[in-house]
């Protein structure tokens, strides 16, 4: 594949990644909105993952040579221009005809990882074929474990560098917004990857009820353990990274496993409402880790200065759900890389402020954290 020009936003373009959000809530239909911005029951860990943010300092550092500031990584083997990634999200032709093509593209364009979902909208091929990075495929474990050896199979002859499975959903979070709209797909928009009599459940409306619920509670199986990590293992040579880990305990478990990463994760909120929100379980899960594997972090960060915070209590990179959505729906590949770059500048413009020029000098010492008023 070659690679795309890097993108480059036009003069009046998002000065802010929120301001994507503004133009996304403008465009796109009230149900769809709120499967994107709504969470589990009251939405308080939606609200946790962002208060969270709000209670880090930074403790910036002075006549440090910050005249070049590098944002580059490496993450299970790939080269990457920044450590800000995509984060597996459904249905992007939810928000723009082109779906996760278009993603792939913007992602491509800002030199980022793109972790394509199970329930992608566009074939795992055709995302492959318009990806200038690199790609991972998400799964949740399915009833049907035939279908998850053959996507995994499909997955690396795509070239996708990693398998990442989903740990925090045996059942899909009470998500309120979506039973008071009925949400169900439309017949426009399908699970391209998988078999179409799998997800039919999600495209049957019914008052007060998601399909989207209806089709996991039908779909997805909630027996999986950690013994069954080892029949995943046999079908894939691919890095194995476990998605939903908010504890010391997990992510030794993990370790133990043979996990070759770890994303701390509440699901954005999504399922377990009250849960820790995600940056207030990230330092847990390093120490537990203690080095053993790469600890990524995904959960209500909205750009550079939350991703400094971020890499400082010990991630080694942050991944973006909701503001990619929002630069798709605004305007496709270009927004989704307008998403990315504004989030990577503001970064980079942070680590010069910061005196920290590479994210290998981010470390604890960079921030202070705060104790949530109770």
């Amino acid at each position: 594949m070659t690679a795309p020009e890097r993108h480059v936003r036009p003069p009046q373009a998002p000065a802010r990644v929120e301001d994507y959000r503004r133009t996304a809530r403008r465009r796109l239909d009230r149900p769809v909105w709120d499967f994107i911005d709504g969470g589990a029951e009251s939405e308080r860990t939606v609200g946790a993952n962002r208060r969270a943010f709000g209670r880090v300092t930074l403790r910036p550092r002075v006549l440090v040579d910050v005249s070049r500031c590098d944002t580059g990584t490496e993450l299970l083997g790939a080269r990457l221009d920044t450590p800000i990634g995509v984060a597996p999200t459904a249905y992007h032709r939810l928000v723009h005809p082109d779906g996760e093509v278009a993603t792939a593209r913007g992602a491509g364009a800002a030199g980022a990882l793109f972790v394509v979902s199970i329930y992608a909208s566009r074939t795992l091929e055709d995302i492959a074929a318009a990806a200038a990075g690199p790609l991972w495929i998400q799964l949740y474990w399915l009833r049907r474990r035939e279908l998850l050896a053959e996507l995994v199979g499909r997955a690396a002859a795509a070239g996708c560098r990693a398998v990442v499975l989903t740990v925090d959903a045996p059942r899909l979070g009470r998500r309120h917004r979506d039973a008071r709209n009925g949400f169900a797909l439309g017949p426009g928009i399908r699970a391209a990857n998988l078999d179409a009599a799998v997800t039919a459940a999600a495209h049957l409306p019914a008052a007060g009820r998601s399909a989207l619920a209806a089709h996991a509670a039908e779909a997805v199986d909630p027996s999986v353990t950690w013994s069954d990590l080892a029949w995943l293992r046999a079908r894939s040579d691919l890095p194995l990274v476990l998605k939903g880990v908010l504890t010391a305990e997990d992510a030794a478990a993990a370790v133990r496993h043979g996990a070759d990463a770890i994303i701390v994760s509440n699901h954005g909120g999504r399922q377990l409402d009250r849960a820790s929100a995600s940056l207030d379980a990230l330092a847990e899960v390093v120490d537990a880790v203690a080095g053993a594997c790469p600890v990524l972090l995904d959960g209500g960060v909205r750009g550079g200065t939350d991703t400094f915070a971020a890499l400082a209590l010990g991630a080694s990179a942050v991944l973006l759900g909701r503001p990619v959505l929002w630069g798709l729906a605004a305007d496709g590949a270009a927004g989704v890389a307008g998403v990315l770059d504004l989030a990577t500048e503001e970064l980079a413009h942070t680590m010069a402020l910061a005196g920290r020029p590479d994210l290998a000098s981010i470390d604890r010492s960079a921030v202070t954290l705060r104790a949530e008023a109770r």
